[in-house]
């Protein structure tokens, strides 16, 4: 061992490239080139994730609005902060972010250029954790392990803000999902249901769901990562947006009421849905997609029946596409102890 690897403490810094375990219905993850992930950085994250230290009060952990049992999302419309006050968008859930094209934002609206930079603003979001990065850094840096994690992970005994934001970002990076009974049928080890076949007909059909186009395959992913308008408000001018969305990161009116395409990995886990978690079932975001979309100049082009109010499907095909959507479930990722509480 190379003695410049070992601090005065004992500790080593030699870190591990971390290995993800492959799901069988996503691609291999890409590579992290400005923070490779590493076995004692991802770990590191995980515990940061589930520690309500990152919290002004040590009340609340980012696992507290983001539960693994969810897919890492939450199940009220908006989730409550420290001082009991609601946030202003449903939790959008957070697995397989490190696919997500790197220049393209992240959150509902895109605010945070690079996922370490996401990883640390609901620290400082009043109306979430609510704390300082200082004091993130001061109560971290007095953990009986937490110092010794940091050196074991980036060979630096100062923390910063920026290590936490790392470590944190690489838990987030490592959290995969695709291995759903639809990955199943399509890797050849079982079947849909005749209903499911429907769905799945309709999901990808011009005449039936239309779904496809936001939420295509996409080397499965179920998401074009995209900033899109679905018509979900009924305005005429940008200023009559409850929420300006993307529009208020870009400054450009045409982006007004855009927010970013979530993946429907796990969706039947998820609910509620939109940016705004307004549809408490998925049979309600069917109706929505089916009848109620508002035919706005925002709305997006892709939205190619907003005319008619929806694509008008019937109950059966609502029922059918739903099928579908549960079929990309993935039963394994709750139990996955690499995303559990490590405490």
């Amino acid at each position: 061992m190379d003695p410049e690897l070992i601090s005065d403490e004992g500790w080593v810094y030699d870190p591990t490239p971390y290995i993800a375990l492959q799901p069988m219905g996503i691609p291999p993850l890409p590579a992290s080139v400005d923070n490779p992930l590493t076995v004692q950085g991802v770990q590191l994250g995980q515990k940061l994730f589930y520690d309500p230290i990152l919290s002004a009060d040590s009340s609340l952990s980012c696992s507290s609005c983001h539960s693994v049992k969810h897919a890492f999302s939450d199940t009220t419309q908006f989730s409550i902060g420290i001082d009991g006050l609601p946030g202003k968008r449903n939790a959008m859930p957070i697995f397989n972010l490190g696919y997500q094209p790197y220049d393209n934002g992240f959150f509902w609206d895109g605010r945070a250029t690079t996922l370490e930079d996401q990883a640390v603003m609901p620290i400082q979001d009043p109306l979430e954790m609510h704390e300082i990065l200082p004091n993130v850094v001061i109560k971290v840096s007095r953990s009986d392990f937490y110092p010794q994690l940091f050196y074991e992970a980036f060979g630096e005994k100062t923390i910063t803000s920026d290590l936490v934001g790392k470590a944190l970002s690489q838990f987030v990076k490592s959290a995969l999902s695709g291995n759903s009974k639809y990955d199943k049928v399509v890797a050849g080890m079982g079947f849909l249901t005749d209903q499911e076949v429907l769905g799945f007909e309709l999901f990808n059909s011009l005449e039936g769901g239309d779904c496809f186009h936001c939420h295509g395959y996409n080397g499965g992913l179920f998401s074009d990562y995209q900033y899109r308008n679905n018509g979900i408000d009924l305005v005429s001018h940008f200023t009559e947006f409850p929420d300006p969305g993307y529009g208020a990161i870009t400054g450009d009116t045409s982006d007004y009421g855009k927010f970013k395409t979530p993946t429907l990995r796990n969706i039947a886990l998820t609910a509620p849905y939109m940016h705004d978690g307004r549809f408490a079932t998925l049979e309600e975001v069917l109706d929505y997609y089916s009848e109620q979309v508002n035919d706005t100049p925002f709305t997006d082009n892709f939205m190619q029946f907003a005319f008619q109010g929806g694509v008008q499907l019937t109950e059966d095909e609502k029922a059918a596409i739903i099928a579908f959507l549960k079929t990309l479930t993935d039963e394994t990722f709750e139990d996955n102890p690499a995303y559990n509480n490590p405490f």
